[in-house]
């Protein structure tokens, strides 16, 4: 089957991007603008333009610039949380809980295309990460997995599945390798 055969066929099922045309393209200005260019160093104006286009944040949240959002109005965001220059493509929901550090070059992606279908339909599923999970650099959450509370993905590891509390996870696919501790309890 030839690839333009493929295009004509592919399918987004039920895919709704939640906004108008007018408020994606407005994003999309403002994003290139003031989130992906670093014109905008300020983190309480960057949770400030979030904010208006529909995301749900937390107080005393550090947004660094470079940072990837797809569409805000499917974001939440809790108290205290980081996140770096990292890519967010939430066709899904992604929340985020309290005390989260998102670091460099991290990827949280909510959409992938079923390799099983002629017509590589799009899936997507949302991802949460409770409070005090850590998603290293340059690591991969991939769509519908819930790290659970206080749970470290290491660099460069990537997560298919669901992270347990307090673990620490690293490779790829992301395996258990210690328990989380805290030093100072």
């Amino acid at each position: 089957m030839s690839n333009t055969t493929l295009r004509k066929k592919f399918n987004k099922k039920e895919f709704k991007v939640g906004a108008s045309s007018t408020k994606v393209y407005c994003w999309y200005l403002v994003h290139v603008l003031c989130f992906k260019s670093g014109l905008v160093p300020f983190s309480s104006i960057l949770v400030g333009i979030l904010r208006v286009f529909g995301a749900e944040i937390g107080k005393d949240v550090r947004i660094k610039p470079g940072i990837h959002i797809r569409y805000p109005w499917k974001l939440q965001l809790g108290d205290h949380s980081w996140l770096a220059d990292c890519y967010i493509d939430n066709l899904d929901f992604v929340c985020i809980g309290k005390n989260v550090c998102i670091s460099q070059q991290a990827m949280l992606m909510t959409g992938n295309h079923d390799y099983k279908s002629s017509t590589f339909d799009l899936v997507t599923k949302p991802i949460v990460l409770e409070d005090g999970v850590w998603i290293g650099a340059k690591s991969l959450v991939t769509p519908g997995v819930r790290a659970a509370s206080h749970a470290v993905l290491t660099a460069g590891s990537t997560a298919v599945k669901n992270l347990d509390a307090y673990v620490v996870y690293q490779g790829n696919p992301a395996l258990k390798v210690r328990i989380r501790r805290f030093t100072n309890e």
